[in-house]
């Protein structure tokens, strides 16, 4: 994905910055700095693949040269403080190659800054990340002062010119970036996007804020404080104090990707992007109380829920041109067209179903917005093909759209419509080319992964334009990436045919099987492919992946004409099956010499007889994001490709590198795909939208594959894979009775909902303080390694939820239980804990660090809770203590979760403390109440939580009308008898 990063910032003496230094840092050369009278050498640092210095017209020659212009820079600054350069840093998007990012990094600096007069030092970077990710970007350091020349002709600087310093230039810089960005994708036909007020692309009028790993952490810590810490703290300033002015840019962020949200989804937004407790309760104050927050009611599970005036306004111009478009009757084709175009199909073979021929007819009509509705492998695309034929014969113009490439390519594949991306569609529309007329037809495939913003731009130019829309899709399927569920919004509202004869499985049981996926009868399917031997278990995800390539190679060798796909669920999975693969090709002697290739994910391995798959749309190539083929030719220069449709594709890899390995791909890649067979690899993170996908790409057989440590049992398979993430529109909720729409309206029965309480219920994980050791009269508590912690639980779905175990994780975790079980046993027998169990301890805790950062702290914490979980880690059972690891890491990160906590668990020690003082054992009154103190103390620590928990007042027992400070009003609804021992303090 494409992502928005455009930050600028000023290189400043008083921070003890160079700007020789930092020019020599960012271009990695050696450049003498002649005011310290020091050489700064960043030679043997890499990544730099374009370094000069663009002048503007009035500037000398000279100072092309990097080293000179920036010591005149800094000698003709003379104050301690000064200002020196004006640094301005963006992202590339990586589905660019190198020279395009070079090309369009140079004419916006060029047309951006140095046409205004300042000198620009650019610097092309391309690393590769960790993930093997190319991360292209840019840093210009620009000049702040004008350009003069003297009497005797001699060039040098001026005063510094205030209107480079303007917001609206920044704010200018930043939209133009984004303009500039997008017409070159939408040329190079690349499906993805960025948007200027976003956030990785997701509406976020934010500065993007870096991470911050645990090194750097440990350095704050230590109070050396990192110029990238207080970068980071910078940017979440500033990005709240435009919250606080400018609410509206958090809700334009939050519902870029989701049409309604939370109370809680808006508490962790502004979280994110504000710096301390004084910020965040400003930002939230500013946020709730916007004229553009809109209170829609309560859900199917009880929670109000918000959108925003923006989003209400995109739902109502999308209804209104939905509205037109199904009112006008003016489209229809004769009925000699529609024989015509039938008779044809059937002499090619072509016989329409009963609903096929009820869905062609319908499109075929007069009406001016059609829509099918077909489950997967259903044939919509044979349909269509019939369709186009009336629709040309009917002398109308014939347009296929998709949100993605492959998806525009299989449309284009399977009906015979030419086909692009909706974005593509959109640049030319906004370009003044390719318009639609009253006399066009366009036909959106996938229409359920459109989002309600692009819906209503596409729908609403289709209504001004006076042409057909014809949208075709199931909502069942993957989700819109962003906010909404326009598709079904305007199927329950003007209606449609829908198509649900399966027809791409020839199996009939595989054909109800994906009925039942497609009707969210989740279990019932994979039941069935389980009776028939093709769900497999192993102990471990590891074991699953090599059980399913076993599979995979064992029947691609005994059918070897058959198509096969391996899907799953993440990149990274995706990477390790293809590699994998790809081993069992090697040892069967089917692939040629290894050539290393430099592609944009990182260097890859091929060979004659790969598999390869496509990453980016070209149009020259006639390839599109997620086209497969076979390699037939490969050197360091070049490949050619035989692509899966029988094409024959050459190209220089220098100017497409966009290709990976094709023997796996992600379920995202594989909607709208069949193969002859599939072969699944089930993760956690999947849903029953992936899971439908994932599980109906093939003709003549699937097997599901999972671990054991992911998944304790088929139960727990089909519990996760049956997980509802439906989208939701603001509409959905303007109901008398919005809970029921809510849940009906997903086919979420009462009793089904009930039953899902009920369950939920039984399987809630122990109260937040069950662990909590009460102390009795006479009882000792011995204080153990963690004492003095207040550790966190979590309850409900996430605290039912597994994660995914590696085994270097599990390890770690164990040998940190080990450390910490030897220093508990020492202590057990009144012994000193000796030095090398401290040193071991410190080293098995940097080392879960190293591997997941705060893991110790989380562990620790988790340890505390239940003391039993490190005695069985110790012994090698360490599942259960990373599962908890990983609840409480969870936990951290949530401040709501952790208010409940605190409410939960003081409504407990307050009951606990009436019921000791009643039983006149008030010793036991007083250990409660010390119990708390400590937690209305801790709250010092969290500001958040204090923040929240202004709103539970109630629930605490502390009333409504006193002051802002909770833990000090806590503090004093502490019996008398016992506030004196309560040590609270500010």
């Amino acid at each position: 994905m494409a992502i928005f990063h455009l930050s600028v910032k000023v290189i400043s003496r008083a921070a003890g910055r160079s700007a020789v230094a930092a020019a020599a840092y960012r271009s990695t050369d050696r450049l003498h700095d002649e005011r310290l009278d020091r050489a700064h050498d960043f030679t043997n640092k890499s990544g730099v693949v374009h370094s000069e210095v663009l002048l503007p017209e009035n500037a000398p020659d000279a100072w092309r040269d990097r080293e000179r212009l920036w010591n005149e820079v800094e000698a003709f600054e003379k104050r301690k403080d000064a200002q020196l350069a004006r640094e301005v840093e963006f992202a590339i998007p990586r589905e660019m190659n190198q020279q395009q990012g070079i090309e369009l990094a140079r004419d916006f600096v060029q047309s951006e800054f140095v046409e205004r007069g300042m000198i620009a030092d650019l610097n092309v970077h391309r690393d590769v990340g960790a993930d093997g990710l190319a991360k292209p970007h840019a840093h210009v350091m620009l000049t702040m002062r004008e350009i003069t020349v003297d009497k005797e002709g001699e060039f040098g600087f001026g005063q510094k010119v205030r209107d480079w310093n303007r917001t609206e230039l920044v704010e200018q810089w930043r939209e133009r970036w984004a303009d500039r960005v997008n017409a070159r994708l939408a040329e190079l036909d690349i499906d993805a996007r960025i948007d200027h007020r976003s956030l990785e692309a997701q509406g976020i009028d934010l500065e993007p804020q870096g991470k911050i790993g645990p090194a750097a952490s440990r350095m704050a810590e230590r109070g050396l404080e990192s110029e990238r810490i207080e970068d980071h703290r910078a940017v979440a300033r500033a990005n709240g104090e435009r919250i606080i002015a400018e609410p509206r840019v958090a809700l334009d962020a939050i519902t870029h990707q989701q049409a309604t949200f939370t109370r809680r989804d808006m508490a962790m937004f502004v979280h994110h992007h504000t710096d301390g407790k004084e910020q965040f309760d400003a930002a939230m104050s500013a946020v709730c109380s916007s004229p553009d927050l809109i209170e829609l009611g309560k859900d199917g599970d009880g929670e109000d829920r918000f959108t925003s005036r923006d989003m209400i306004d995109t739902e109502q111009r999308l209804q209104r041109a939905s509205e037109v478009m199904a009112e006008r009757e003016r489209y229809r084709v004769s009925d000699a067209a529609r024989e015509g175009a039938l008779a044809r199909a059937a002499e090619r073979g072509l016989d329409l179903s009963g609903e096929q021929r009820a869905a062609f007819e319908h499109v075929t009509g007069r009406q001016g917005l059609s829509v099918v509705v077909g489950y997967a492998g259903t044939g919509k695309s044979t349909m269509l093909s019939v369709a186009r034929e009336a629709w040309e014969d009917a002398g109308l113009n014939v347009r296929g759209a998709a949100l993605s490439g492959i998806a525009a390519e299989g449309l284009e594949n399977g009906s015979g419509i030419a086909s692009r991306t909706i974005a593509s569609m959109e640049h030319g529309w906004s370009q003044g080319r390719d318009m639609l007329g009253p006399r066009d037809v366009l036909v959106i495939d996938e229409a359920g992964m459109v989002g309600t913003r692009q819906m209503e731009r596409v729908l609403s130019h289709a209504a001004d334009a006076g042409a057909k829309v014809v949208l075709v899709g199931d909502p069942q399927q993957l989700q819109a990436i962003e906010a909404g569920a326009a598709f079904r919004a305007i199927h329950e509202r003007h209606g449609g045919v829908e198509i649900t004869e399966v027809r791409r499985q020839h199996e009939s049981w595989q054909q109800d099987a994906t009925r039942h996926l497609a009707t969210g009868r989740t279990g019932e399917a994979i039941h069935a492919y389980c009776e028939r031997g093709m769900v497999h278990a192993a102990d471990t995800r590891e074991a699953a992946r090599g059980e399913l390539v076993e599979r995979w190679d064992r029947e691609r060798l005994a059918a070897p004409d058959q198509s096969r796909i391996i899907l799953t669920h993440t990149n990274a999975e995706v990477r390790e099956l293809n590699q994998a693969a790809r081993d069992r090709m090697r040892e069967a002697g089917q692939l040629g010499d290894d050539v290393r290739v430099k592609t944009e994910r990182g260097d890859r391995d091929f060979a004659s007889g790969d598999r390869i798959m496509f990453l980016r749309n070209e149009r020259g190539l006639e390839v599109k994001n997620g086209t497969l083929g076979t390699v037939e030719r490969v050197s360091q220069q070049s490949m050619t490709v035989r692509t899966d449709d029988g094409r024959s594709v050459a190209f220089d890899t220098k100017d497409y590198a966009h290709v990976d390995h094709g023997y796996a791909a992600t379920i995202h890649k594989a909607q709208g795909m069949t193969m002859d067979r599939s072969h699944v690899l089930a993760t956690p993170g999947m849903d029953r939208h992936g899971a439908y996908v994932g599980l109906s790409r093939h003709r003549d057989g699937m097997a599901l594959h999972y671990g054991r440590d992911d998944f304790k049992d088929d139960a727990r398979l089909v519990r996760t894979l049956s997980r509802e993430r439906t989208k939701d529109m603001a509409s959905d909720y303007a109901r008398a009775d919005p809970a029921r729409a809510f849940a009906e309206r997903r086919g979420i029965g009462i009793r089904e909902r009930v039953a899902e309480i009920v369950r939920t219920g039984k399987e809630k994980a122990r109260g937040i303080f069950d662990g909590l050791r009460l102390s009795l009269p006479g009882q000792q508590r011995e204080p153990g390694i963690f004492a003095g912690f207040r550790p966190p639980e979590r309850t409900g779905e996430q605290a039912r939820a597994e994660p995914a175990h590696a085994t270097g994780q599990r390890r770690a975790v164990e040998r940190y239980a080990r450390a910490v079980d030897d220093i508990a046993r020492m202590r057990d027998r009144g012994l000193p804990v000796l030095p090398h169990q401290h040193d071991a301890l410190n080293r098995a805790g940097e080392a879960l660090d190293a591997i997941r950062p705060h893991g110790s702290t989380d562990l620790g914490n988790a340890f505390q809770r239940q003391p039993e979980l490190a005695h069985d880690a110790a012994r090698g059972r360490g599942q259960a203590a990373v599962r908890a690891m990983t609840k409480e890491a969870e936990l951290r990160a949530d401040p709501f979760q952790r208010a409940d906590r605190f409410v939960e668990g003081w409504k407990q020690l307050r009951q606990a403390h009436d019921d000791l003082r009643r039983d006149g054992d008030v010793r036991g009154a007083k250990r409660v109440g010390q119990q708390m103190a400590g937690m209305a103390k801790s709250l010092e620590r969290d500001a958040q939580v204090e923040s929240l928990l202004r709103g539970r007042r109630q629930e605490l027992g502390i009333g409504m009308n006193m002051s802002r400070d909770v833990a000090r009003d806590l503090a004093s609804s502490v019996p008398a008898d016992l506030g004196k021992n309560l040590g609270m303090s500010r």
